[in-house]
């Protein structure tokens, strides 16, 4: 019960937060709307070599990003499937991350450098046992050649949970390559946990990059964004468990991958 009020908790007060700046936003810009733009897609991964899970694994991936009056937004929710054992052995996981633009709210025009944006960064992380994580601390929109963004994020973790507590440095980023009538990307993100204040939860890094063609629009036009591809999901100590001989949990896992944007 415990466990579900903190969760609960966490989730007002990012809502909380969502609405005092939006409502802020609508006051100081009363002409533009409060949702810029949005995307949503799905993604099936069939995977392999994963660790401290079962090895093999299927995925459905449900993403939602925006752009807001106030900042940016961006959702995700896997259902895990452990293919090695019965259907219906499943698990799941998920992370809301909400971003404030100092820019949008106050019209300070921040820009020096490749730095566009300064904001603050949260991420609530939640999913089945202990996950429970309220992230949050500065980040920074970054306008570098030939990327379509680079975000970095520096986050607190306080693991309402769990013993997770630490800092957390999260680089994201996208690229897209024209080939042919179509065109490639290459897009992911980065989380290195430093710092933890707990034995037993080790500092960890994950790397997870896609490579992707985009199918759609080569076979139906430049709207239509079905993507065939592959996922990469590097992590050492993987969930902060040290990793050992008689424990291995370094992971060098691949996922072949569909993703259609609706």
């Amino acid at each position: 019960m415990n466990n579900i009020l903190k969760h609960g908790i966490s989730i007002a007060i990012l809502g909380a937060g969502l609405l005092s700046v939006g409502e802020l936003a609508a006051e100081q810009k009363p002409s533009a709307g409060i949702l810029l733009w949005q995307d949503t897609s799905l993604s099936y991964l069939l995977g392999e070599q994963f660790k401290v899970d079962p090895a093999r694994q299927q995925t459905l991936t449900l993403e939602h990003a925006a752009g807001w009056s106030f900042g940016d937004s961006f959702f995700f929710f896997d259902f895990i499937d452990y293919r090695d054992n019965d259907w219906g052995d499943n698990s799941y996981y998920g992370e809301f991350s909400p971003r404030f633009s100092v820019n949008k709210l106050t019209d300070a025009g921040i820009a020096f450098g490749p730095v566009r944006d300064l904001l603050l960064a949260t991420t609530l992380e939640f999913g089945e046992g202990d996950t429970e994580t309220f992230l949050f601390g500065p980040g920074l929109d970054l306008n570098l050649p030939g990327f379509d963004y680079f975000q970095l994020n520096l986050y607190y973790r306080e693991g309402l949970n769990n013993k997770s507590n630490g800092w957390q440095l999260t680089p994201v980023w996208s690229i897209t390559l024209p080939i042919g009538k179509s065109e490639i990307v290459f897009d992911g993100f980065i989380d290195y946990v430093f710092a933890t204040q707990s034995a037993g939860y080790s500092n960890n890094l994950h790397i997870c990059p896609q490579l992707k063609y985009n199918l759609g629009k080569a076979i139906w036009g430049e709207q239509q964004r079905l993507y065939l591809g592959v996922e990469f999901d590097y992590w050492t100590n993987k969930y902060g468990i040290k990793s050992s001989p008689a424990f291995k949990t370094d992971q060098f896992a691949y996922s072949f991958l569909v993703k259609y944007h609706l």
